[in-house]
């Protein structure tokens, strides 16, 4: 149990809203993959999973480095 990821909520971010990190990493990836922004995530097979599971692991669960707000 202790290699579980936390799970994270779908809904967005009152605080950071439509530039929530997470809303903007899954557009940069659609527009670079040629696919609709309206696709969710659990909807991709194959290499565009592959590559978004490669960008969502680098991009979102980095470590924060100092004089950044986390």
């Amino acid at each position: 149990m202790a290699d579980e990821k936390p799970k994270l909520s779908n809904e967005i971010n009152s605080e950071t809203g439509q530039f929530d990190a997470r809303f903007m990493l899954w557009r940069m990836f659609c527009v670079e993959n040629d696919v609709p922004v309206e696709t969710l995530p659990s909807d991709l097979k194959g290499e565009n999973k592959e590559k978004w599971d490669k960008v969502k692991n680098e991009q979102l669960h980095k470590p924060v480095e100092e004089g950044q707000k986390p």
